[in-house]
């Protein structure tokens, strides 16, 4: 951060202001128009990096790797509009990266705190928690651009422009690496159907 870096509060009556806005005030310097960024945006790129690497640590260390380079990055972003887009391709990225760089992986870990709706009944929370347990499985066997569309696309609801932007392809290959992922998964997940 800055030297130069403003850390005098959003104007009064400003509670809820748009992220171009915020991105605006954070590259003129004003870090709690930044920390309002992380604040609203951490959850939604842990998320992908959990599901994508399926592992809490790595997840944690690439979230924060992300918002670390975002910040001393943007002075470099075009539009203040297209900051979403941009950290879900950063974090997509990195991920990937992390992907790419470990040998073989063994079991993978998803968090279980998400699965709502089965407390109090031991045999729903045991069908979830194998349900669960089949899609990470099922989810590893896909390859890892595979899972990154997979997920942008199912979990975070981006389009295929923004996935195709967020991994460096075209919309043809990621309708294609989608559709391979959503037969995949299907074949797997039949028994739960």
């Amino acid at each position: 951060m800055t030297a130069s870096a403003r850390t005098e509060p959003l104007a009064a009556g400003e509670t809820v202001l748009d992220d171009a806005t915020l991105v605006a005030r954070a590259r003129d310097g004003e870090i709690r128009a930044y920390e309002q960024l992380v604040l609203r945006f951490q959850g939604p790129m842990y998320r992908l990096a959990l599901r994508m690497l399926g592992n809490k640590g790595d997840a944690e260390d690439v979230v924060q790797e992300v918002f670390l380079v975002a910040w001393r990055r943007l002075d470099q972003l075009q539009e203040d509009a297209a900051f979403v887009g941009w950290l879900y391709r950063m974090t997509t990225n990195r991920c990937l990266n992390v992907i790419r760089a470990r040998k073989p992986v063994a079991d993978v870990e998803l968090d279980q705190q998400e699965s709502t709706g089965s407390a109090g009944r031991p045999d729903r929370a045991a069908e979830t928690s194998a349900q669960m347990t089949a899609l990470t499985g099922a989810l590893d066997q896909l390859t890892a651009e595979q899972r990154a569309c997979w997920l942008l696309r199912e979990v975070h609801g981006r389009s295929y422009e923004e996935i195709a932007k967020a991994i460096g392809a075209t919309t043809t290959a990621v309708r294609g690496r989608i559709a391979r992922a959503r037969a995949q998964l299907a074949e797997v997940m039949a028994p739960w159907r």
